[in-house]
């Protein structure tokens, strides 16, 4: 155990170093084992996933963001009682939010139709989301966050999502869309590093911003 604050420093040719963390949970809620320092994989070839063994070591890790990635813009979808906001740059591509099909629907322009549904319903799917590429305002206030402890899950096949506020230092001052929480890559195969963008999908779940 340690009372340090949970942190995380990320450098391009580094794996995510982990100080001050008390929960690592895997994809089933399961507890992992966790030390003051350590580091976790981001080549997605450790033998000791989700910790790095040093497999990036012979083919070298370079994890740089593309100048062909997604921009950073947040746009607005305006509802009556509701206004979501949906940043395509920082979208992981989980998918979340398209089980609320009545307003998160790829095959209708706008893709997200706020009237559609309950205010409740849009914020429960809004909280879901693991990226911080949805949000929403009502009644002039701006909501991005819950109130959570900081934790670490590695889900399956998927990337590192880290909730409750853990700090995020980077050597190419990228920063999450919300510090509260973010996704990380660890198959290095995002466009956004150290974002994971949905890379490791077949293909991706959401083309278009519009």
């Amino acid at each position: 155990m340690t009372d340090r604050k949970p942190k995380i420093v990320v450098a391009r040719h580094t794996p995510f170093l982990v100080t001050g963390l008390t929960d690592l949970f895997d994809g089933k809620g399961n507890r992992l084992e966790v030390k003051p320092v350590m580091a976790l994989c981001r080549c997605d070839e450790s033998k000791r996933f989700p910790y790095c063994d040093g497999a990036h070591a012979e083919k070298g890790l370079d994890c740089c963001k593309l100048p062909e990635r997604p921009k950073d813009k947040m746009r607005d979808y305006v509802g009556k009682q509701i206004t979501v906001h949906f940043n395509l740059g920082v979208c992981s591509h989980h998918g979340y939010c398209l089980e609320l099909e009545s307003v998160f629907d790829l095959k209708k322009r706008p893709w997200i139709q706020p009237d559609n549904a309950t205010v409740e319903e849009i914020i429960k799917t809004i909280e879901r989301c693991p990226s911080g590429a949805l949000a929403y305002t009502i009644d002039g206030v701006y909501h991005d966050r819950l109130e959570r402890p900081p934790a670490i899950k590695v889900t399956k096949r998927g990337p590192f999502e880290i909730t409750g506020g853990i700090e995020l230092e980077t050597d190419d001052g990228s920063k999450p869309q919300c510090d509260e929480h973010y996704c990380l890559c660890r198959c290095n195969k995002t466009k956004n590093q150290p974002f994971c963008d949905g890379s490791h999908l077949p293909k991706k779940l959401i083309g278009s911003e519009n």
